[in-house]
């Protein structure tokens, strides 16, 4: 099993489909990484040796802002919206849709579940 980024990728997947699992790579990233390293995206991760591995971490390490790095980036940049009250800093903070969705029906997770209507009678009990 190979360690890269701190992620361990399954041994039996296509590299390819293995490097999806770092937070920051996708199918086509995954797909550029590999040919710039010319490894062939049908190989197993097994089937990898040290030299394919150690080359693709350089390849992460130099070019890429992944895992943690990334996440960090990207909550630093909500907070900014936030504090500068843009529409979407805004959105952000109702926890709200900020791309157009509709809200009338859908967005439940932000918007929390129904409530119940005050002052509606019970049924009495028998």
């Amino acid at each position: 099993m190979a360690r890269i980024e701190g992620v361990d990728l399954p041994k039996n997947k296509r590299i390819a489909i293995g490097l999806t699992y770092i937070y920051g790579i996708g199918i086509s990233r995954s797909i550029e990484i590999l040919n710039k390293i010319n490894i062939k995206p049908e190989i197993k991760i097994k089937e990898l040796n040290d030299k394919q591995i150690i080359a693709i971490r350089n390849i992460l390490n130099n070019e890429y802002e992944l895992e943690g790095n990334l996440k960090r980036l990207e909550s630093i940049n909500i907070k900014r919206l936030m504090d500068i009250g843009c529409y979407k800093g805004r959105r952000h903070r109702l926890k709200l849709p900020l791309r157009g969705q509709r809200t009338r029906t859908n967005a439940r997770t932000g918007r929390g579940t129904k409530k119940t209507i005050a002052g509606k009678k019970k049924a009495p009990k028998k």
